[in-house]
């Protein structure tokens, strides 16, 4: 049996000198405690080194892939093939099935030759001859490094502080641009103030003063090839009633010069963004097609590097640049930030502010994957952004169509499936609407409205018999010893009319009671009284009539009787 081995020097290929130790797998590992027996069990026959790195590189990564390398396959041939009637122990299984395939090499994966292959690792320096340890050591550190950036796909393409960089620059210009051209705008505007109300995009502003100079210009210039038509003459006629002060050819030359770093700074940043763009396509294709490149490339730039990121979980991304604002939120205990620099992306700006928050945490779990592939996958394609960008549109039609159907009310909505009764078509009789008097209660209520007001106005009589019947100066003797009778008789028949009332109410039964209309006379009658009595108050006791007393005392004993 032959056994194949892979070092980061090279490969070397053993012969097995006793293939029945094998069979002993539990106690193998002791055929390999020293150099000396591990030479007994198996012996070095061919060892083919690699010429530099990048050999050993290829061949890594094909055993990795599982696929036959050209110098593992020259190998093979050289040495296994004329042996074809011995096995090939390998530790691949998958790579096994391809040797065979391709050289007609029977080979071999089993525990046993895993436990072999460890017994070889452990005592390599004795069984391979001419290399040392500390050559060894460092040839598996190379490789290794270089394994390792061939994993991640590093290349110079794939270096993100170029855009770390380029988007703090292109935020710094836009800065710098925004107070250049107010700082153009407020100068030229002592000179000419209508051209920036007329003219509103700032790079057009700009190369307008800079052509036009002084606005006495203006009538021999040609602007078409910056403003339409209509705009130009609008122009035109504000500088010939302009109200701006008169301004030095010096101090046009400087307000000219200052419009021409606006538009230069301008075009460099025109330039600077599609650079940002192609860099972020080649960088990170699928994070650039969830979120847009400027989104992408802030990410990006506010966790350091695209590995970085790659490290956040989803959570993190949806609120990252919204720190200051959650941990005020935690402070405070109210509710967190729903989203950070994400919110500037297409997907979440398209949607209603109720939709928000659920588009914004679906982007950040996308855009979360999006960034691993990215970051750690093998592919440089944008086929998993594009798929997932999908599925989010998607989602959010549906979202924003559920709220439209909820309030139309259309077919589409799901019908509720409501409870069925049966109503029969049989009327039956209704009663209450036999009666048409109202009901005893509200009778009662009346009559005592009715005998509350009765009692409020001989109180009202009282106060108004005391304010006229003063005591005056010329009132006789003999008025003042009749006033006091006078008085309690009043009483007795106020007393007598009170109790009547009450009487009736109780005697009479509710089925029995007075009519309406009788009650209107008792109340005229007993309002003609107070009149009576009121008009006897005001004419004074001396110069009373005997006629008058009589008629009372008539009417009392009628209404005693």
């Amino acid at each position: 049996m032959l056994v194949l081995f892979e070092t980061a020097a090279g490969y070397a290929i053993f012969k097995v000198l006793d293939e029945n130790k094998l069979q002993e797998v539990d106690s193998l590992w002791k055929e390999f405690e020293t150099p000396e027996k591990a030479n007994k069990v198996v012996k070095l026959k061919h060892f083919e080194k690699f010429q530099d790195t990048t050999e050993a590189l290829a061949a890594a990564t094909a055993m990795v892939e599982g696929k036959l390398g050209k110098s593992l396959k020259k190998v093979l041939k050289k040495v296994v093939a004329k042996e074809a009637h011995e096995q090939l122990a390998i530790t691949d299984a998958k790579l096994g099935g391809v040797i065979k395939e391709k050289i007609n090499v029977t080979c071999v994966h089993s525990p046993a030759v895993a436990e072999l292959m460890r017994g070889i690792r452990n005592q390599i320096e004795g069984l391979i001859t001419g290399l040392p340890s500390r050559e060894i050591s460092a040839m598996s550190l190379g490789l290794a490094h270089s394994l390792s950036r061939y994993k991640l796909k590093f290349s110079p393409d794939k270096v993100d502080t170029m855009i770390v960089q380029a988007i703090s620059l292109l935020d710094d210009l836009d800065k710098e641009l925004n107070n250049y051209i107010m700082r153009c705008r407020e100068w030229y505007g002592w000179h000419f103030p209508e051209l920036g109300k007329i003219i509103t995009d700032n790079l057009v502003y700009c190369k307008s003063v800079r052509k036009i100079g002084a606005r006495t210009n203006v009538a021999g210039l040609d602007l078409s090839d910056l403003l339409p038509e209509e705009i130009e003459a609008e122009v035109k006629l504000a500088a010939e009633i302009s109200m701006g002060t008169e301004v030095s050819e010096e101090d046009i030359a400087n307000i000219m010069h200052l419009c021409d770093q606006v538009v230069e700074i301008t075009e460099y940043r025109t330039q600077l963004y599609d650079y940002l763009k192609n860099r972020m396509m080649a960088i990170a294709p699928n994070l650039t097609v969830m979120v847009g490149e400027l989104v992408g490339a802030r990410l990006i730039s506010h966790a350091g590097s695209l590995l970085n990121l790659a490290k956040h979980p989803a959570s993190t991304v949806q609120i990252l640049g919204a720190e200051k604002a959650l941990f005020r939120a935690l402070k405070t205990r109210r509710d967190t930030p729903k989203y950070g620099l994400i919110y500037h992306a297409s997907l979440v700006g398209q949607t209603t502010a109720k939709n928000k928050g659920k588009i914004s945490r679906m982007l950040a779990a996308k855009t979360a994957l999006a960034i691993r592939y990215d970051a750690l996958g093998e592919d440089t394609n944008a086929e998993m952004g594009v798929e997932n960008r999908a599925k989010l549109e998607a989602r959010l039609r549906y979202l924003e169509e559920k709220g439209i159907r909820r309030i139309s009310g259309s077919g589409k909505a799901v019908a509720r499936a409501d409870k069925y009764q049966h109503k029969s078509d049989v009327k039956v009789y209704d009663p209450s609407g036999d009666f048409t008097l109202p009901t005893t209660s509200k009778k009662r209520k009346i009559e005592e409205v009715e005998e509350s007001e009765e009692q409020e106005k001989p109180v009202e009589a009282k106060a108004k018999k005391a304010k006229r019947d003063a005591p005056t100066e010329e009132a006789t003797e003999a008025a003042e010893t009749e006033a006091p009778k006078k008085k309690k008789k009043k009483e007795k028949k106020r007393a007598e009319e009170e109790s009547k009332p009450e009487e009736e109410e109780t005697a009479v039964s509710p089925a029995e009671e007075m009519p309406k209309k009788k009650k209107k006379e008792k109340k005229r009658a007993a309002e003609e009284e107070l009149k009576e009595e009121t008009e006897e108050a005001a004419v004074s006791p001396a110069v009373e009539t005997t006629e008058k007393k009589k008629k009372k005392k008539k009417k009392a004993k009628e209404e005693d009787d």
